[in-house]
């Protein structure tokens, strides 16, 4: 997708909320890697698969700057609906929960810090729905660690699975990142208890249905 397309795009979907606007230009001038952050296009995208699978319970892996948990908690059907966040960098809880506090559905987003290996064991139930968006090298891991915790007919999003194209490019070619992305779109793709279709938005976005 070239600029103008994108921008073509933007202004004719739902405007961005200002607090996530807000957030995302905070994510720009304080934080490192600010391309990490969901922006306006995918964040929309987010709220409106939240508002067609309905789900009660979310878990995020990989909160970052808090972007994206915002917009799967906007697309909760009620305040009694929880969207559970983990984040593995602690330096970055302040800088999140700021800006939980400033939005209006920020109180239906519950922040984790830690390492998802060790926290998710500590959160009861299952979920509906879980974006994965964390360390690519844990990919595959982090999807069989949520696929048991998983009600069957929730859907598992994961992020960034195009990688930037490189995903093409010859084995011999790929670096750690991108044989990492590649191990898991064929790890999903060879797995028979979901149904998986990839979307070429910005970085890659697969959808799986959990059987």
């Amino acid at each position: 997708m070239n600029h103008e397309l994108e921008q073509y795009i933007v202004t004719h979907i739902d405007a961005e909320p200002a607090p996530l606007a807000q957030l995302y230009r905070d994510t720009h001038l304080h934080l490192v890697y600010p391309h990490m952050c969901s922006g306006h296009l995918q964040g929309r995208l987010l709220k409106m698969l939240v508002r067609m699978v309905r789900p009660r319970r979310v878990l995020e892996l990989g909160t970052y700057s808090g972007y994206s948990a915002l917009c799967l908690a906007e697309g909760l059907p009620d305040d009694n609906c929880r969207v559970h966040t983990i984040e593995i960098n602690d330096e970055m809880e302040p800088f999140i929960r700021s800006h939980l506090a400033a939005s209006p559905v920020g109180h239906r987003v519950v922040l984790h810090i830690g390492n998802a290996a060790t926290v998710l064991p500590s959160i009861d139930g299952v979920f509906d729905l879980t974006y994965i968006d964390a360390n690519k090298r844990d990919y595959i891991a982090d999807y069989e660690r949520v696929l048991p915790r998983m009600r069957p007919g929730g859907f598992i999003i994961a992020d960034n699975t195009l990688w930037g194209g490189k995903v093409t490019a010859g084995a011999t070619h790929h670096d750690a990142l991108t044989q990492s992305i590649c191990q898991f779109n064929d790890h999903v793709a060879r797995d028979p208890r979901v149904e998986k279709v990839i979307l070429p938005l910005r970085d890659g976005l697969t959808l799986v249905y959990v059987l």
